[in-house]
């Protein structure tokens, strides 16, 4: 045991983060989904707490990341000497992708509420407009904050607090926290009630297909630490961490769960 933990504080907050992911797709995810959806349908039928609650996660889903890296951008650099990475030296890492996967989570996520809570009637245009405009101006915003963290700064940061070993701290909490929130979108698929596979030959099928989204859902989160470690282990661990939602996935688990 502390030779595997020896191995994980090794390879960086990167496969901790796997770990610890790993850990609540198992013990608590389905429940938080399950608490989530809960939210929804009590916003649905006028709950202003349940509103309140809908809003602090739109907004933590545009801003989490971000802040982390804002918070850790002098550290992963003073810390890397050299071993960062160019992030826009690939396609998976180009901003123009990872901006259109914000905004293909952001619409789902936003279609789902909003199914949830209008039903079949429409939202006010107004909300249903600044929905999307805000939306889409949050997630460039949100992108090149993102990206940012991978220059290099010219110099230390003014602010005593963000050359600080607790802005670093801080920023990795938030990075974790907004991996949380993407894997509580994920769950959220199973706990509507994916429906149950009917033979061995399906479920197999279904695997390669799973394996891939369970990675792209969690690639924006990861890709702090991916800029770093993009050996076939990084990967290999990132699919670790997603195989009980995967399995669940696979299974299925019925409708009217």
């Amino acid at each position: 045991m502390k030779r595997l933990w020896q191995k994980l504080v090794q390879g960086g907050p990167g496969r901790l983060l796997d770990l610890f992911i790993f850990i609540l797709n198992i013990l608590l995810m389905p429940s938080l989904a399950a608490w989530f959806n809960g939210v929804v349908k009590r916003a649905a039928a006028g709950d202003e707490g349940a509103m309140r609650w809908l809003f602090a996660i739109g907004v933590a889903l545009l801003v989490l990341a971000p802040a982390g890296a804002t918070l850790k951008r002098w550290h992963a650099h003073h810390n890397a000497k050299g071993e960062l990475g160019d992030p826009t030296d690939g396609c998976l890492f180009n901003p123009i992708f990872y901006l259109c996967l914000m905004l293909v989570v952001y619409a789902a996520v936003q279609a789902y509420i909003f199914q949830r809570v209008y039903g079949r009637s429409e939202p006010d245009g107004g909300v249903f407009v600044g929905s999307i405009c805000g939306g889409m101006l949050f997630c460039i915003a949100h992108t090149w904050l993102v990206y940012r963290y991978f220059s290099k700064p010219n110099a230390p940061p003014r602010s005593e607090f963000l050359r600080s070993r607790l802005s670093s701290w801080l920023g990795d909490g938030l990075i974790y926290a907004n991996a949380v929130l993407f894997q509580m979108f994920w769950n959220l698929f199973v706990d509507i009630g994916f429906p149950r596979v009917s033979g061995v030959g399906e479920a197999l099928a279904r695997v390669p297909l799973l394996a891939f989204m369970a990675l792209l859902l969690y690639f924006p989160p990861r890709i702090f630490y991916l800029a770093r470690d993009r050996g076939a282990g990084a990967w290999l661990s990132m699919l670790v961490a997603n195989l009980p939602t995967i399995a669940r996935f696979v299974i299925g688990v019925g409708p009217g769960r």
